[in-house]
């Protein structure tokens, strides 16, 4: 009878992981000062990371063995709000590239290793030409522009190219570009500390004119994440975003149950599942609004099997940030176990009926011995 307690064991092992869950966690903001086209304005502009997106990055891996798998660090996803924003105070393409590199001008610079996610070195504050060449990236692809890595392997460098609807009109000096895959990539420096006055797009520093550079192409960039950041030109109210799932374990290919709710209780929001099966890397299982009060409910069609990672988030609005909620793990047992289990029951039955009809042959043959 060992077969039994082994399924039992399995079980219970599934339940245990089931019932642990990941509390709810503090954001990141970090502030910068932007200007668009109207730059006789000048913008406080703040943005906020979930404390789960940023564990999500810190936990994958940071290792680089060819020069092409930088573009797998440029993540836009998690910036489209922070994209959607910096557009409301822009026209064109090139004052939103401009702005952008506002940006990564007031980080410090540091020469930093091994490579980080946009999420790390933003939060950090600080950074070398690599990683605020793969910030502006992730935030200039969300904002829908084409965009490449530069880099420069004698001079151990990283900026970016990007290619514009026009020639720039805002550069110091003749604008540079070079020409890859029948496009003009205009340069844009990502390096310096002055956000004012410095690098603009179609200007490049003299010493990375008319060298050796590699084009690195963003095919292979993070197409999702389990959550994205928040970012607004006033403030941001924080956001709470509860999830609970039932039934915590189940049995494969059978519904579960996402409900929870945002607060502020404000309607038509959208919610979005992510889930990681068996630490799987995170995928998105589905979408819902919310209701008037804040609620929402999904109904999800489980036909993972293992230990199921589930997180929901919202990505925030002009007045509250983003938030994602705390992560919750179900187990769904495999329709193979239920099988094994259940051919386990028969033969143990089974062997039960065969004991049962043995006894009784013996005491027949007994009672025909004794008579």
């Amino acid at each position: 009878m060992k077969k039994p307690r082994i399924l039992f064991a399995i079980v219970l092992t599934f339940v245990v992981f089931s019932s642990i869950n990941v509390a709810n966690a503090e954001d990141y903001q970090v502030e910068f000062l932007l200007r668009g086209t109207d730059q006789d304005v000048t913008y406080d502009f703040e943005i906020v990371f979930p404390e789960n997106l940023y564990e999500y990055y810190t936990d994958k891996s940071h290792m680089v063995t060819a020069v092409n798998e930088f573009s797998g660090f440029v993540t836009p996803h998690v910036f489209e709000p922070v994209a959607n924003r910096i557009w409301e105070i822009n026209n064109n393409d090139e004052d939103f590239a401009n702005s952008v590199l506002m940006i990564v001008h007031q980080m410090d610079y540091e020469e930093t290793t091994p490579i980080k996610y946009p999420v790390e070195t933003m939060i950090d504050g600080k950074g070398d030409c690599d990683l605020f060449s793969i910030i502006a990236a992730s935030i200039m692809k969300a904002g829908g522009l084409d965009v490449v890595l530069l880099y420069y392997e004698e001079q151990t460098h990283m900026n970016i190219g990007i290619a514009l609807s026009s020639p720039p009109q805002d550069a110091r000096d003749s604008a540079y570009h070079l020409s890859y895959d029948k496009s003009q990539y205009y340069i844009a420096e990502c390096t310096g500390e002055n956000w004012i006055d410095g690098w603009r797009v179609g200007e490049c520093p003299p010493e990375l004119k008319d060298v050796s550079t590699e084009v690195i192409s963003l095919e292979g960039i993070e197409q999702l994440a389990p959550g994205q950041t928040s970012a607004s030109f006033t403030s941001l109210e924080s956001s709470i975003l509860s999830l609970d799932i039932t039934p915590v374990v189940s049995f494969q290919n059978t519904d579960l149950n996402l409900r929870g709710q945002l607060y502020p209780t404000i309607e038509n929001q959208n919610i979005t599942f992510y889930a990681s099966v068996n630490s799987s890397p995170w995928t998105v299982i589905g979408l819902v609004s919310t209701k008037p009060n804040g609620y929402f409910h999904y109904l999800l069609k489980n036909e993972f099997s293992g230990i199921i990672s589930i997180r929901a988030s919202w990505s925030g609005d002009n007045q509250y940030a983003g938030s994602v909620s705390a992560t919750k793990n179900v187990t769904t047992i495999p329709l193979i176990v239920v099988e094994l289990a259940i051919f386990v029951i028969l033969l143990g039955v089974a062997g039960v009926i065969l004991i049962v009809i043995t006894k009784r042959s013996r005491n027949e043959e007994i009672q025909i011995e004794y008579w």
